[in-house]
């Protein structure tokens, strides 16, 4: 089984799972470069993921309808291209013989979900260091998370305090490069933070040969991610400094959302 980030608008990532016959695209805002890669590579498309409405995940669905051989499954509070699968948090569905739980994870939109495929099974050829997967759209970033366009600075430090108790090893599949961005945020809320430096300057020396940033772990992110380290000493400082009154960990997220909606 093979993980694929298909490339498309300026940033986004439209992620493909083959067996080298069929497929499963995740977010598809535009069908050309998924029927591209599909025409490249001689697949079928077996199933499409969804994890929340705007249209830079959805835009595509119905230019895949012709090519695609099974269901659209999507989050049920949202309003996705018809006809589609609903599922909420707790559901298990299957696509390209995998198990994927779905995750309720609002914050970015009000009916936001995320895919969490476990066990790959014993036959699957892992690739980027194998691991299970997550699909989280646009909740969890590289060293960031989504803004909040419909939900709580609450719901969403919830929502990523339960991707945060994924395993280590899980491949985080946003959504988005936005990986060096949100670095240089990193290194301003946590300046003494080693691991932040060493991991900007790895994902610099990828971006110059042209290769993505992503898939990263739950276990980087733990380490260089302000918004899971919410806890930490140097990162409750930082948001004092910008307004937060509590050392709260979901006051100090939103103090630190709101710093990074103005950082530059």
């Amino acid at each position: 089984m093979t993980l694929h980030p298909i490339p498309a608008f300026a940033d986004n990532y439209i992620w493909m799972v083959h067996d080298g016959q069929n497929a499963l695209v995740v977010d598809p805002g535009d069908e050309g470069p998924v029927i591209e890669a599909l025409d490249r590579l001689g697949l079928a498309l077996q199933s499409i993921l969804v994890t929340h409405h705007h249209a830079d995940h959805i835009g595509g669905i119905q230019g895949l309808r012709e090519r695609l051989q099974g269901p659209v499954l999507g989050p049920a509070a949202e309003l996705i291209p018809q006809p589609f699968v609903p599922l909420v948090g707790g559901d298990e569905v299957r696509a390209l013989g995998l198990r994927f739980q779905v995750m309720e994870v609002p914050g970015h939109t009000a009916g936001h979900i995320a895919f969490f495929c476990e066990e790959l099974g014993d036959d699957t050829e892992h690739d980027q260091g194998g691991g299970p997967l997550l699909f989280c759209g646009d909740t969890l970033f590289s060293g960031g998370c989504g803004r909040l366009f419909e939900g709580s600075a609450v719901q969403l430090h919830a929502s990523l305090q339960a991707l945060a108790a994924l395993p280590q090893a899980t491949r985080v599949c946003c959504a988005h490069e936005y990986t060096l961005s949100n670095l240089r945020f990193a290194a301003a809320v946590e300046p003494g933070n080693a691991a932040v430096q060493a991991y900007a300057l790895k994902c610099q020396r990828q971006r110059v040969v042209g290769l993505p940033t992503l898939p990263s772990t739950i276990g980087t992110e733990l380490s260089i991610n302000p918004f899971l380290r919410c806890a930490q000493s140097e990162v409750i400082e930082s948001a004092r400094r910008h307004g937060c009154m509590d050392a709260g960990p979901a006051e100090v997220f939103a103090a630190l959302r709101a710093w990074k909606n103005e950082f530059r």
